[in-house]
């Protein structure tokens, strides 16, 4: 067991343990493609196709196939470990995005590029892992986790800030399927190297826990992937909503800088957020974090009538500023609601709300901009976020009130 030396800053003494340094730089390598597959993929398909419906029903697709997938490839990983499904789990992923080049480059059948791309589904929950590790190194170290677990919700912002921008710029300044090309090559490589760090990998149980469904007669699991679910109907609303309201002004191109906005103040939080020493059950502090949420997304619909993009840059701005303290409880509880041997699965399970949330908010607020306005569209991920916190609010939360201080 690793702990953190009180008079350090606490970043630093995550990375004073043995080996945390190694596989944290290969793990942020391996997901930093994770925010450039799905942009590389619709400029690559639209600009060989000229169909940007054709795009999003492909990149669907691979979102609902990793959904079914995910938590299956998770469960391989802590029944069998890291490094040995990992590797194998990841080339197939990458076979399926060269595929999907293969398929557009040769103007194959629109039918293969979806076939294509539904076999990137296997792609491993690299974020899921790095926190497996940490949960592992610290795990009689709540204030530690802690720390580790803000920080890898920055690294997931950070990603998700600068990914998309790197493969905007590789297939608009060299080649349509560049971005998909150098996004595979660095997952693969960074997995490989992520897994190939034996001494940080939790070891596998000697007893493994059932292997029936996580969510079975655990309540504070299946609450929590409920308001995963509306939280992540807040960021695929939010996202649509922002690129309509620019391209009502006139500024579309704007919009990813717009939303990098976001993520930077959710990445600057996070960072933050591990520097503080939290007290008082989790599960209320879930419910703090998650009415901040609430009311900062307001920000962006109030600002929205002005009409004023800059404006709204700058309330999505702080309006992201809530995300991370929220993601990083939410994940702690998690952590804390699954048994230790089951833990990859459980937090993919974790991410696999979130993508479903995505994608109805996405659908929603895309319905909401189409047919009412951007400005109003902003009423849906408003919406999102209160029905999180009515749903963390219900009776059922009782479940959480139990959850270890630390988490």
């Amino acid at each position: 067991m690793s702990s953190a030396p009180p008079s350090r800053s606490p970043y630093t003494a995550l990375f004073a343990v043995p080996g945390a340094a190694a596989f944290t730089a290969w793990n942020v390598l391996a997901r930093l493609p994770m925010g450039m597959f799905g942009v590389s993929a619709v400029l690559m398909i639209s600009a060989a196709r000229g169909s940007y419906a054709l795009a999003g029903a492909v990149t669907a697709t691979g979102l609902a196939a990793t959904a079914v997938v995910g938590p299956w490839t998770a469960r391989m990983v802590d029944r069998y470990g890291q490094a040995r499904v990992a590797v194998p789990a990841a080339s197939v992923g990458v076979l399926g995005s060269l595929g999907l080049v293969v398929c557009v480059r040769y103007d194959a059948p629109a039918w293969t590029l979806f076939a294509a791309y539904a076999a990137t589904a296997t792609t491993p929950n690299t974020g899921g892992m790095s926190r497996a590790r940490w949960a592992h190194l610290f795990r009689d170290d709540a204030a530690a986790r802690h720390t580790a677990n803000s920080f890898e919700q920055a690294v997931d912002e950070a990603c998700f800030m600068l990914g998309p921008v790197l493969a905007a710029f590789l297939c608009t300044t060299f080649f349509p399927e560049a971005g998909t090309l150098v996004g595979a090559c660095m997952f693969l490589t960074g997995t490989v190297l992520f897994a190939a760090q034996r001494r940080t990998e939790p070891p596998l149980s000697p007893r493994p826990s059932s292997s029936g469904s996580l969510l079975r007669g655990n309540a504070a699991l299946a609450l929590l992937l409920a308001v995963f679910v509306c939280t992540g109907a807040l960021f695929g609303s939010l996202e649509v909503a922002t690129i309509g309201f620019a391209d009502e002004q006139g500024h579309r191109g704007a919009a990813g800088a717009v939303l990098a906005l976001q993520a930077a103040g959710s990445c600057a939080a996070g960072l933050l957020y591990g520097l503080a020493r939290p007290a008082g059950p989790a599960g209320e502090r879930f419910r703090r974090c998650l009415a901040l949420m609430a009311a900062l997304a307001l920000l962006p619909l109030v600002v929205a009538g002005t009409g004023s993009l800059l404006a709204l840059a700058g309330a999505l701005l702080v309006a992201g500023m809530a995300t991370a303290p929220t993601m990083v409880t939410g994940m702690g509880l998690v952590q804390s609601t699954t048994p230790p041997d089951r833990l990859n699965e459980g937090m993919t399970l974790a991410v696999t709300g979130l993508l479903a949330g995505i994608a109805a908010g996405s659908a929603a607020g895309g319905w909401s901009v189409e047919h009412l306005g951007a400005a109003v569209g902003f009423v849906v991920p408003a919406t999102a976020a209160s029905l999180a916190l009515l749903t963390a609010a219900t009776g059922r939360a009782r479940a959480l009130r139990g959850a270890p201080a630390g988490s």
